[in-house]
């Protein structure tokens, strides 16, 4: 038996290779760790048959292949003598050639001088990538050879604007690709993790895959540096030997078609991101740099729509609407005991509930004709059934999807009622995928909240909310199960909140209420996150707008509202997986959808600052002319600093030039007339000393009653500028003014809650 013994010295290094010091087979047989912890937290052993390096440190990584642990040491244990007979077989034929001693320090001061490694940036960037409209997918590839001293990546970052779906990078070695990192672009854009096990030597490739999406747009996109065009940029984060170390590199090579048919399947599955996974990795320190902004171009065409009462989402993720057709709520609907007035309009015989593409818009599948009155809330079960409220027939109702049949119904057609068996006006239903009970808020007429079995039996019921206060609803307008917290929540319309319930006992958890709610809540929608609409409130008027809210915190993280219209009576809200929120609107009948924008700032992370907006004209000029010298980028940016100063007083002078012009006339004008009308009457009359036409301009200018100059007007009659963002820009008694150019006068859909009926038979 041949023996080996092993000895530590604990010295600078951090981790080390070195061969087994004989070609045959050996083994250890003791372990004699010469270190301290004073200065070594712990160390490991590691065999293997080829390790990352032979010859520099390994602080990321130890083995190419499968490392195999022999030896563990930490808090001056003693040496380790393993039982005779017994031994770490090493060697030739043992499949370990190497040994790799990892010490973690626990004092820093055992390192001394410089640094051992030298971090620096190397960026796969696209280029040429031309985004077609209307295209699903859209590959930005990017790929070069490797031709330095070894790097090793540690982390990665990703960069698309709103149309990338997902970006991953790769190292290729002999024809093997092997992920250093995969990111959805959407999601904060840090410097994440990278596969430890990757590093990259002479004669690699590094490759990157942007995955985009054309779809909404109408016109090409571009690669650029402005939030209209886009970008596909895959940042690697490394460290290298300081001998050696290069602190930035790039890579804007087009790859091959050849190459990337053997790009990983991974590479061009998209990653959904929901609003609730954006606010998960808020812990990264990164600020909430999203925002909903309403897609113009959806849906692609018309709905052709009546009143929308309803949304909901099917298992496939596509957008169910449940509308009115010709029907509508008016004033004349229903009389004092809150019976149904118009059952000789008959059913509504178009089909009330449209499955649509969320993506297009386009019309799917389309039932429900002949069965409803007046609809107004819906929920899809995980095996596409509908749940659904008509509040003409106090009733809620079961049908499959597609079917014009309904399967079940709780409560008696027509009949309102406040007993166990029947609604009046019911609102809403949520549906629990697991227990499948069912749960109703009741509504206009009943302040309630109903809870049934799967099969419709009647299980319980709440009306008063927090015991502290024991306020009843108020019209409870809209629910939502939260699976994930077992609760189920409500929007209180009257009341103007948000309140939550456990689903099991229906006992009282919190209440959101927020003076920007304005004393009405008429929705609710939950994905990790809260997503509301409020409505006019006569008593205390504020925007009507959508509001996304941080269930835990109680705080308001987003609002959004349509681009160019406002919201009248939005009643009902969702959002799919990906992010994106539909809100119907039933005053308006349509249905808007809305999506997150990545907003540009300067990004700080790991000492690294890096700005969004010159990261193209940055890598371009590298492009173009590598070796540009410090002092020609230095002439660059003064010049542009300089310009940047220079044109807000070029933009002054040109906006005061007309002014002076337009007032030179003025004065011109009333010269003109005074010395006319002294020459025919003479100097009967004194003159003003401010002539009238000087007046009547400085009139337009400071006056309220006369209009005012407002640059939020000036600006959208150039082409190229858009009104948002320029109102508050408005001089005095402009922000009294209001734009009525699309507003109408809304119908009455739904009132207060009428008193409650007597029971009924």
């Amino acid at each position: 038996m041949s023996l080996f013994s092993l000895i530590f010295q604990s010295d600078t290094y951090l981790c080390m290779a070195f061969p087994v010091p004989t070609r045959q087979d050996a083994y250890i047989v003791d372990f004699i760790p010469l270190a301290s912890m004073d200065t070594v937290h712990h160390m490991l052993l590691f065999g293997c048959q080829t390790p990352v390096s032979t010859n520099s440190f390994c602080v990321q990584g130890t083995c190419e292949d499968e490392a195999a642990i022999m030896y563990a040491w930490a808090r001056n244990a003693p040496p380790t003598k393993l039982p005779k007979d017994v031994g770490f077989k090493v060697g030739r034929s043992s499949g370990m050639s190497y040994f790799v001693l990892q010490i973690h320090y626990g004092d820093i001061s055992a390192f001394k001088g410089e640094q051992p490694f030298i971090a620096g940036i190397y960026l796969l960037m696209s280029v040429d990538t031309v985004i077609l409209p209307g295209q699903r997918v859209t590959d930005a590839d990017v790929a070069c050879d490797y031709t330095s001293y070894p790097i090793y990546p540690f982390a990665f970052r990703t960069h698309t604007h709103r149309l990338g779906k997902v970006v991953s990078g790769y190292r290729i070695r002999d024809g093997k690709w092997t992920l250093i990192g995969r990111q959805s672009p959407q999601l904060p854009q840090a410097f994440y993790p990278a596969n430890k096990q990757v590093t990259v030597k002479y004669g690699d490739t590094l490759a990157a895959r942007c995955v985009f999406t054309g779809e909404g747009k109408t016109s090409k996109t571009y690669i650029g540096g402005t939030s209209d065009d886009e970008m596909c940029n895959f940042y690697i984060m490394y460290y290298m030997e300081s001998r050696h170390a290069i602190p930035y590199m790039n890579c804007m090579e087009m790859g091959s078609e050849e190459l990337f048919q053997h790009i990983p399947p991974e590479a061009n599955v998209p990653i959904n991101v929901s609003p609730s996974h954006m606010n998960s990795v808020m812990h990264l320190g990164q600020s909430t740099d999203y925002h909903f902004e309403q897609v113009s171009a959806w849906p692609q065409s018309s709905l052709q729509l009546g009143q929308v009462s309803g949304l909901a989402l099917d298992s496939d993720s596509n957008l169910v609407i449940f509308h009115r057709g010709d029907h509508h709520w008016g004033a004349d609907s229903f009389n004092n005991q809150a019976r149904y007035q118009q059952r000789s309009l008959g059913p509504i015989q178009q089909s009330a509930i449209l499955v649509v593409d969320p993506s297009k818009g386009s019309i799917l599948k389309a039932s429900g004709r002949n069965m409803f009155f007046l609809p107004h809330g819906i929920t899809a079960d995980k095996e596409n059934n509908y749940w659904v409220t008509d509040v003409a027939l106090h009733q809620v109702s079961f049908s499959s999807d597609g079917k014009d049949k309904t399967l079940m119904a709780l409560g008696e057609a027509f009949i309102p009622g406040s007993d166990n068996n029947h609604f009046c006006q019911p609102t809403d239903v949520a549906v629990d995928t697991e227990s499948g009970n069912i749960f109703v808020s009741d509504g206009y007429c009943n302040a309630r909240i109903i809870k049934f079995s799967a099969d419709g039996k009647y299980l319980s019921e709440w009306g008063s909310s927090d015991r502290r206060r024991r306020i009843p609803f108020h019209i409870p307008h809209s629910l939502v199960l939260l699976p994930d917290k077992k609760e189920i929540c409500v929007a209180d319309r009257e009341n103007g909140r948000i309140q939550c319930f456990i689903a099991e006992t229906g006992e009282f958890v919190k209440e959101i209420k927020k003076d920007e709610f304005g004393g009405e809540v008429f929705a609710i929608s939950y994905n990790g996150l809260i997503f509301a609409v409020n409505g006019e409130s006569l008593s205390r008027p504020v925007p009507i707008r959508g509001f996304v809210i941080d269930y835990s915190t109680k705080d308001i993280l987003d609002t959004f509202s349509p681009n160019k219209k406002e919201f009248k009576m939005p009643h009902d809200i969702a959002e799919t997986r990906d992010g994106s929120v539909f809100v119907g609107d039933a005053s308006s009948k349509s249905v808007y959808k809305f999506t997150t924008e990545k907003l540009h700032h300067s990004v700080k992370k790991a000492g690294i600052e890096v700005q969004e907006l010159e990261e193209m004209d940055a890598v371009v000029q590298t492009k173009v002319k590598q070796d540009t010298s410090k002092t020609a980028a230095i002439q660059e940016k003064q010049t542009l600093n300089k310009g940047e100063r220079v044109l807000p007083v070029i933009i002054t002078t040109l906006l005061l030039i007309p002014l002076v012009v337009v007032i030179s006339i003025g004065v011109f004008i009333s010269w003109r007339k005074k010395s006319m009308y002294e020459n025919t009457h003479g100097n009967q009359h004194e003159v003003k000393s401010e002539p009238s036409s000087v007046r009547g301009i400085l009139g337009k200018i400071r006056g309220k009653a006369v209009g005012s100059l407002n640059l939020g007007n000036f600006f959208p009659s150039h082409k190229g500028y858009s009104r948002q963002g320029f109102d508050q820009l408005s001089t005095e008694g402009s922000d009294q003014e209001r734009n009525d150019e699309d507003s109408s006068d809304s119908e009455n859909e739904e009132y207060s809650a009428l008193p409650p009926p007597q029971s009924s038979s």
